[in-house]
């Protein structure tokens, strides 16, 4: 038998998909990666996609896994692979209120995950704009991170356990819901994040929490990002760390994706330089209960502190959402960001991390360094402010594979020299092999290859992809 045959044997042939068939699996949302998997297999459950990885690790084809196909970096490529679509173990196994954790399969998309959890009162606090297709498999795969890294965390710190198919086909069963296991390596923080190099995951068992009774939610504007991150303390002082999302965007750029959008109003009717969108997130009944006169204790602290920053000039301008609809039209500016890049090439999409009091210095220094290389270049600028991890997309003027090539090295460079990373929470894919090659401790490089030549040694998951 062919392995086209073997795999429908497995899953039934209406769920191995060929030719024109797999075409919406053949490009990423950036659209900058298209190849045409061999087949597309989409299994119902762990034991088929065991099954569905022995018989292609028998026949020494290529496997690469898909969740919601939204990723920035190149990760899904397929070409000439077998594409393992996971988008039918979508079920929401369990979740049990009392220890506040779920039990998922990998297909779950994010925003179910939302829901199911606000059904019990909980909250799964991960979230970004690709809400609405990415799933938990995916967010695994890369360690996503998104706007409430301040408060919980990458995806890494929210998972307690995790089901993973290895590349020979074994499944490793690492679900236990436990918050202290010290027996030997911690072999679930080794697939989050591997991209499918190392195996699939299948399953996974995270955390849940308190859902937010009441949220805080304001477009301020401060004369530095060094005014930002004193807001940014003093109101985690006054909220006991309640602060959710502190996102920062520079005028610029604020101006940029208002103009692109006939439905969108600017957050002010000054344009500022230094922008934030903060929001704090009470679950305690004494900050989230009205008081008397109507007012909600967690926003009159965060209207407490913008009005003693205000009398300092260290805040120039706030406004506070006064309802649901205000709050939400703060949160569309700023996701709405990644859409325009991507609507408007050629760029030069950048994902680094630098410490939070570096932030400044790099914002600082990148332009003149980018504009050195071309003086028309422009650049949109957003950043998770909160845990210093700057989305800083180059506008080059002109679409040169080697200039291209250069903005990258500047912005990683000139990150890499403030202690940062070149890669905060997007992952590596195939976009940032060149960057692994330059910039990855080389004796670290070394150990990485080890794992994969021990655990994949066919070299058959996901290759091609993180390590270069």
């Amino acid at each position: 038998m062919s392995l086209i045959d073997t795999l429908r044997d497995i899953v039934g042939p209406s769920h191995v998909l060929t030719g024109s068939d797999t075409a919406r699996f053949a490009t990423d949302w950036t659209g900058v990666y298209s190849g045409v998997p061999l087949a597309v297999v989409r299994p119902a459950n762990t034991g088929e996609v065991a099954a569905v990885v022995s018989a292609a690790a028998e026949s020494g084809t290529a496997i690469v896994p898909v969740g919601g196909n939204t990723g920035l970096c190149g990760g899904t490529y397929s070409e000439g692979a077998l594409a393992v679509s996971l988008e039918r173990m979508n079920a929401i196994r369990e979740i049990r209120p009392e220890a506040r954790v779920a039990v998922v399969e990998a297909g779950v998309v994010l925003d179910a995950m939302h829901a199911a959890a606000e059904s019990h009162g909980l909250a799964f606090p991960l979230t970004f704009g690709a809400r609405g297709s990415a799933t938990l498999g995916g967010t695994l795969a890369t360690n996503a991170g998104g706007s409430n890294v301040v408060r919980y965390g990458s995806t890494r710190a929210l998972c307690l356990g995790i089901e993973v198919v290895l590349p020979s086909g074994e499944v490793l069963d690492l679900m236990a819901a436990l918050h202290k296991d010290n027996s030997g390596y911690d072999l679930k923080d080794l697939f989050i994040g591997a991209e499918g190099t190392l195996g699939i995951i299948t399953a996974a068992t995270f955390k849940l929490f308190p859902k937010p009774a009441a949220y805080a939610t304001a477009m301020v504007a401060v004369p530095s990002l060094a005014d930002a991150l004193t807001l940014l303390n003093r109101l985690q002082e006054a909220t006991g760390g309640a602060v959710e999302a502190f996102e920062y965007m520079d005028g610029r750029t604020l101006e940029t994706i208002v103009g692109h959008y006939d439905d969108m109003r600017p957050p002010f009717e000054e344009t500022y330089e230094v922008n934030i969108l903060v929001e704090i997130g009470a679950t305690a009944p004494r900050d989230a209960t009205p008081d008397d006169d109507g007012s909600i204790p967690v926003v009159s602290y965060l209207e407490e502190v913008l009005g003693g920053m205000l009398e300092e000039e260290a805040v120039l301008d706030a406004v506070v959402a006064q309802n649901e609809a205000q709050r939400a039209e703060m949160w569309q500016r700023r996701e709405r960001n990644a859409e325009v890049a991507l609507e408007n090439p050629p760029f030069v999409n950048t994902d680094v991390c630098v410490p939070l009091d570096r932030v400044q210095v790099f914002l600082d220094k990148v332009a003149p360094r980018l504009r050195a290389l071309d003086e028309r270049m422009e650049a949109l600028c957003v950043s998770h402010l909160g845990d210093g991890n700057i989305h800083y997309t180059a506008r080059p003027s002109r679409d040169d594979p080697d200039l291209l090539d250069r903005v990258l090295e500047e912005v990683e460079d000139l990150a890499l020299s403030l202690g940062g990373s070149f890669s905060a929470e997007h992952g590596i894919g195939k976009s940032k092999l060149a960057s692994m090659r330059r910039r990855k401790n080389p004796v670290a490089l070394g150990v990485m290859r080890q794992i994969k030549a021990a655990l994949d040694p066919k070299g058959i998951m996901n290759p091609g992809k993180v390590l270069p």
